[in-house]
């Protein structure tokens, strides 16, 4: 696994937990991994893999695609909502990531990769993003964008990792304090919660999308004095 790969979120179940039930909880999950991965490469084989990306996989998605379109799923919103207690936080003071919330409908990107290298980068995907077991693989459908390349197609399956509101993982919505101290505080091994937000906004601007939550959020940071040479 690269570097890359290895920072990548999720990353670590809840700090709470006992360490022999952690240790039996990550082997039954490395199992029902396994399972789910192998069902979701017989879905692939011999076709194409499409891929929705609408956090980090659009700034860095570190595998090779053929095209990309932008695309709108229904009944799932982005939420920075994704505890994070290794890569932009702590176990002491989490940081958040974007996951997909159940409810409203959120607009990415559509990644296509050709049917010869589906199935390793379906792999390689899922050594990223199902690590922990926190987020719940599902078939999404995608509505391609008026005036993208494939809006002439009705729909797209895309693979997405959508975050159970049940979910250790899934943070209380915060007020605009509780989110401040975060984005000013939290850090991990991949850098702050701020630049991860800061990333975020400008590429989904690169791609003409603004996320009204999230632009907030960032007025709101850069306004009180925080942001990082990004822009």
């Amino acid at each position: 696994m690269s570097v890359v790969e290895r920072l990548s979120e999720p990353e670590s179940p809840p700090a709470s937990a006992a360490p022999c039930d952690e240790a039996a909880a990550a082997r039954s999950w490395q199992i029902r991994s396994r399972q789910l991965l192998e069902e979701h490469l017989q879905r692939v084989r011999g076709q194409d893999l499409h891929v929705f990306a609408y956090g980090s996989l659009i700034w860095r998605p570190d595998f090779d695609y053929e095209a990309h379109t932008l695309a709108r799923v229904q009944g799932y919103h982005r939420a920075l909502r994704m505890r994070s207690r290794v890569y932009r936080g702590t176990p002491e003071l989490p940081g958040l990531v974007l996951a997909l919330l159940s409810g409203g409908s959120c607009t990415g990107l559509v990644y296509r990769i050709g049917a010869r290298r589906a199935e390793a980068v379906l792999r390689q995907v899922w050594e990223r993003e199902m690590v922990t077991g926190a987020y719940q693989p599902r078939w999404l459908r995608c509505h391609p964008c008026q005036g993208s390349r494939s809006s002439s197609h009705p729909t797209l399956s895309a693979l997405g990792f959508t975050l159970s509101r049940h979910s250790p993982n899934c943070s209380d919505v915060l007020d605009d304090a509780q989110m401040l101290s975060v984005l000013r505080h939290a850090r991990g091994r991949a850098g702050s919660s701020m630049e991860y937000l800061e990333r975020t906004v400008l590429s989904l601007r690169q791609h003409g999308l603004r996320d009204r939550e999230l632009e907030r959020l960032y007025a709101l940071a850069l306004k009180t004095g925080l942001g990082t040479a990004l822009r």
